[in-house]
């Protein structure tokens, strides 16, 4: 049986504007479907992964690459997720304060690995911070739930 229409955020937030990017994803998905669930990258394992119809993961810009706990998150539900996931739909944003091409590459390469289905363009929150920010990831968290309700993914 396929598990509910169930949308999983993970997402890194070391700051109060990236916990206000999770909410407003999080906030975003509750307007247009089941309240999807909201974790931060050390809470969330690969049951959760399992039980949801799909993933929308929120990271910062680290040194150039995705944050440590979003890597982590992936190293732990990598292999228990690689053969029971396949196509599982999912969004990303990613906060950089500088250009994030190599956070995108980096999340884009192990979501490949999985063989996951992305739903939307890459959210890219780039330079300095924006209000905007916010209501992007409201949309990005509405989107995906509005979708996966539809049954377009």
């Amino acid at each position: 049986m396929a598990p509910a229409r169930r949308l999983l955020i993970v997402a890194n937030t070391p700051s109060e504007n990236t916990a206000r990017l999770a909410r407003a994803a999080q906030k975003g998905a509750a307007a247009h479907g089941a309240p999807p669930l909201l974790f931060s990258p050390p809470d969330a394992g690969a049951d959760d992964v399992l039980s949801a119809r799909a993933v929308i993961v929120g990271t910062t810009e680290n040194f150039g690459a995705m944050s440590g706990q979003i890597k982590d998150f992936f190293e732990r539900i990598y292999y228990p997720c690689l053969e029971k996931t396949h196509a599982m739909p999912w969004a990303l944003y990613v906060r950089a304060g500088k250009d994030g091409a190599g956070t995108l590459r980096g999340v884009q390469s192990v979501a490949a690995g999985l063989r996951w289905r992305l739903m939307l363009p890459p959210l890219l929150l780039r330079g300095e911070w924006r209000g905007a920010f916010i209501e992007e990831c409201e949309n990005l968290g509405a989107a995906a739930a509005a979708g996966l309700e539809a049954g377009i993914y």
